[in-house]
């Protein structure tokens, strides 16, 4: 090898591996994915939810304890539950790779459930995998946390 292609190689090196080791832009589909998500959750839409989480999934609710697919919709879809609008703050959207990305964000969730007004303030985050049929919901952990100083949004 000549003196500048070896020079070359050099100093390009350490930029391609910068190159590979920095932050990627969260695809569109996944942003998209992640978008829908939070919507049939709120819209309540049991069919969306059953397309859009996996049969294996793990949910970790606010007091820590381990459910499934089937806590996690019927937590959305009962019917003696309502939800108001809601508001996602500092949300993050974060690929881990070709096929699998993170959405987090903390929100003011409010409503009625069995009749009775709710609300709690949580930060939830939401692990997504791609597989054949287009992306599906395989991790949920959510925290519940204080509520907000001086009746402030979440952030």
């Amino acid at each position: 090898m000549d003196r500048k292609a070896t020079i070359f190689l050099a100093l390009a090196a350490p930029l391609a591996i910068a190159a590979a080791d920095a932050p990627q832009a969260a695809p569109a589909d996944l942003t998209a994915f992640a978008d829908a998500f939070d919507a049939a959750q709120i819209a309540k839409d049991g069919a969306a939810l059953e397309r859009m989480v996996a049969d294996d999934l793990v949910f970790i609710d606010g007091d820590g304890a381990r459910h499934g697919k089937r806590e996690f919709i019927a937590g959305w879809t009962g019917p003696d539950e309502q939800y108001d609008p809601v508001t996602l703050g500092d949300r993050i959207i974060v690929p881990l790779g070709r096929d699998a990305g993170l959405a987090s964000a903390d929100a003011m969730l409010s409503g009625r459930s069995a009749g009775q007004p709710f609300r709690t303030r949580i930060r939830f985050t939401d692990v997504f995998r791609r597989r054949a049929h287009g992306w599906q919901a395989v991790h949920i952990q959510v925290t519940r946390l204080p509520p907000a100083k001086d009746g402030a949004a979440a952030r």
